[in-house]
């Protein structure tokens, strides 16, 4: 399955400023980090140490790391449920997000969060929210707070195609042009709404101009490129940030394990998926251009193999080693 021919399919130039090798280098190493920690999640949620819902990201990481490298100091980050990537494309430490899964004191919401519910203000990731398409009004609200403060902020407001049908999404839409503010809704399209394909779910799948009524414009990006999504989402956050108000992009992507740990995925083919493990794979294109294109050695790239798979490593042991909230935190946090 190809990728639509709409899409921006390659990246540097249309923002003034190439991929230098060192972002290469960076862009490898963060996306690397995403799929090694998603997939020791996975292998946590096996053996029962992550409860609850479990939504992994494996596939999509060109995204959130393309996306962080375009934004500027101060802008903010809010998605929905599929959340662990985002939180370490903001910088967010892997060992607190990994306590947080397994629901230890430590974790960035005190283990009371878990997967879906946990927050950095030192690094302005205001979520992970499990209500399709919450984030969206929330997103809005932060936008709303940066025009109000005039402190040149834009609010990146990532959610779903599933959730792209949901009513609240569009009363975002008509505040957030009717007063300017600066947010950039970043449409994360996996083609699948849970176990729903985007062609079942809506009646027209170019989700960039649904924006369209309200005067909202919008663009379809590669989202298996980062190099594409640090030029797209640049534009879109000069856009934002000089006054004219709200900007969709609608990122092409592709997660290769289910919804969440307890979908078998059934509703596709094996075909489907391989092709975009084989053809589509955001750290293989990078890895590949590292080694092709900038002349970096093996060695080097199984230095940066190694350094992750530690730092994931040592996540994993933190979180399993660190003690459980105690019972008196049950009140805490609560407003009553």
């Amino acid at each position: 399955m190809a990728v639509e021919a709409k899409a921006k399919e390659t990246g540097g130039g249309e923002t003034g400023t190439q991929f230098t090798v060192d972002d290469y280098r960076r862009a490898y190493e963060d996306m690397l980090l995403i799929r090694r920690f998603e997939e020791k999640a996975g292998q946590l949620y096996g053996m029962g140490l992550i409860g609850g819902f479990c939504h992994l990201y494996i596939g999509q990481e060109a995204v959130v790391v393309g996306a962080q490298m375009a934004m500027q100091e101060g802008d903010q980050v809010i998605t929905g449920y599929r959340d662990h990537g985002h939180m370490l494309a903001t910088g967010m430490d892997a060992k607190g997000v990994m306590a947080e899964l397994t629901g230890r004191a430590s974790g960035y919401s005190k283990g009371k969060g878990g997967s879906m519910h946990m927050f950095s203000v030192e690094k302005n990731f205001y979520g992970g929210h499990g209500i399709v398409g919450a984030q969206v009004s929330l997103g809005t609200g932060i936008a709303f707070a940066n025009r109000y403060r005039e402190n040149g902020a834009v609010a990146l407001t990532y959610f779903g195609d599933g959730a792209s049908n949901q009513g609240q999404v569009y009363e975002s839409f008509n505040m957030a042009k009717l007063w300017s503010l600066p947010v950039v809704y970043m449409i994360e399209n996996n083609k699948y709404g849970m176990g729903t394909s985007i062609d079942r779910a809506s009646a027209n799948t170019d989700l960039s101009q649904r924006g369209a009524s309200f005067g909202i414009p919008g663009e379809q990006v590669d989202g298996m490129h980062v190099e594409t999504m640090r030029d797209a989402v640049a534009r879109a956050l000069e856009h934002a940030r000089s006054g004219k108000g709200p900007y969709i992009l609608e990122m092409l992507t592709y997660r290769y394990r289910g919804h969440s740990m307890s979908d078998p995925a059934k509703y596709r083919t094996r075909d489907e998926v391989n092709e975009y493990r084989q053809k589509r794979d955001p750290i293989d294109h990078v890895r590949d251009i590292l080694i092709s294109q900038h002349g970096v050695k093996e060695d080097a790239i199984k230095a940066i193999d190694k350094r992750v798979r530690d730092t994931v490593n040592t996540a994993a042991e933190f979180a399993q080693s660190e003690p459980e909230p105690d019972p008196s935190e049950l009140w805490t946090d609560v407003v009553r």
